[in-house]
């Protein structure tokens, strides 16, 4: 058992804080995680990605601790957290430096990644992560891992992704104090992707459009690596509002007629069928009309993917990705959702259900989890470079002891 790595990952959404724990056995080199506990409990303090009542989301952060905890059957400590939001923005860089020695090191990789961090970047902006798209070592372009090679100049492209300091600060104070460390922060544009695409899908090209309910996360990856990030300020709260506009009705109301009755496919609902609201809530008596919902989510999920569609003609992709798309997030289920998004898209579409985890997968097999779940994967693949590195900077020190041992014999 002392073999066994335990990891835990933190969801925080504006409707739901997911929490899971799984277990890494690593004797075996296993590369799938275990999971053994899921905790879920209502966000009340967070709103579109950002903190509006530092105490209730503290109370919400601890209840699905708990829960996990409980299934589980061991302590959480630290997690991985996962976080979303439209204050999260991302942009390429370059970096260039000259090689060290005979030969690229981990250490050159380390400097090439920093130099391409200096950038000017905003006071009230912070750095989450760095991605490495290529490298290019003298002339040779598009080399995934240089570690190894000789030359004399090293340059890198890299997606830096950046949050809004405030917001960062907030977030981690309420974990934080939730009684939790905290190993990494995940952006949820690249933490879904990590739990539902294959290596294959990366190398053909693929976007991931991730629906929550402050926001939508898209990440598209091309060549094995990100090609473009960003965050959409439109989620599954939009609908809701939309519906309690549009039906006057109470938000509560709105929230519960959409999941049970929700669809994106007017054309399919006959005019007459109607919806008594009176079944659902106390407070609305009123009949409505389901097709006029159907027709108000059609709008807004419309929206949504005519975003998406102009994000993929930015970068000169719409139409030109031939794994198509993948669709997680909770606001993805509903009725109807994949046809209109293959017609708005003009690309193959397809649920992002996670991939390569085991345990109790019938508690994580939904598209809601794959931003806790690509936290968890990211964590497990963070920790395992983290051990290459330092067997291999162990390894070097080593080898330089050895050498002045005997520059020091006759």
């Amino acid at each position: 058992m002392s073999k066994e790595r335990v990891l835990a990952s933190l969801d925080i959404g504006s409707a739901k804080i997911r929490t899971v724990v799984a277990v890494v056995d690593g004797e075996r080199g296993q590369q799938v995680p275990n999971v053994i506990g899921v905790g879920i409990s209502p966000s009340l303090g967070m709103r579109k990605g950002n903190v509006i009542d530092v105490e209730e989301l503290i109370h919400n952060i601890i209840s699905s601790l708990e829960d996990a905890e409980r299934m589980a059957g061991v302590p959480i400590n630290h997690v991985y957290v996962g976080m979303s939001g439209s204050h999260i923005e991302a942009f390429d860089s370059r970096g260039v430096i000259a090689i060290s020695g005979s030969e690229i090191t981990m250490d050159d990789v380390g400097r090439v990644l920093e130099a391409a961090q200096a950038v000017s970047i905003p006071a009230n902006r912070r750095i989450l992560h760095i991605e490495p798209k290529s490298y290019t070592v003298d002339e040779q372009r598009g080399i995934k891992n240089p570690v190894g090679m000789t030359g004399i100049r090293l340059e890198v492209e890299a997606h830096i992704i950046t949050g809004h300091v405030q917001h960062v600060k907030n977030l981690e104070k309420c974990v934080d104090q939730a009684g939790v460390d905290i190993d990494d922060l995940v952006p949820a544009t690249i933490g879904a992707a990590e739990a539902v695409l294959s290596k294959r899908q990366k190398e053909l090209g693929v976007v991931v459009i991730d629906i929550g309910a402050g926001c939508t996360s898209v990440v598209i990856f091309e060549e094995g690596t990100i090609l473009h990030s960003v965050s959409l300020p439109i989620g599954g709260e939009s609908v809701t509002n939309d519906i309690a506009i549009g039906l006057r009705t109470s938000i509560d109301t709105a929230e519960k007629i959409k999941i049970e009755f929700g669809s994106v496919l007017p054309e399919e609902i006959s005019e007459r069928e109607m919806i008594d609201l009176s079944s659902v809530s106390k407070v609305d008596t009123q009949t409505v009309s389901k097709r006029y919902m159907a027709e108000i989510m059609q709008a807004r999920y419309y929206e949504v993917f005519s975003l998406v569609k102009q994000e993929l003609e930015r970068i000169g992709r719409s139409g030109m990705l031939p794994a198509g798309v993948l669709l997680t997030g909770a606001a993805s289920k509903a009725p109807g959702v994949l046809d209109l998004s293959r017609d708005v898209l003009g690309l193959p579409v397809q649920m992002g259900f996670p991939v390569d985890v085991g345990g109790v997968i019938e508690k994580v097999d939904d598209p809601a989890y794959a931003t806790a779940l690509g936290a968890l994967v990211w964590g497990m693949r963070e920790g395992e470079s983290v051990q290459r590195m330092g067997s291999f900077q162990m390894k070097r020190a080593a080898q330089q002891v050895g050498a002045w041992f005997k520059s020091l014999l006759p």
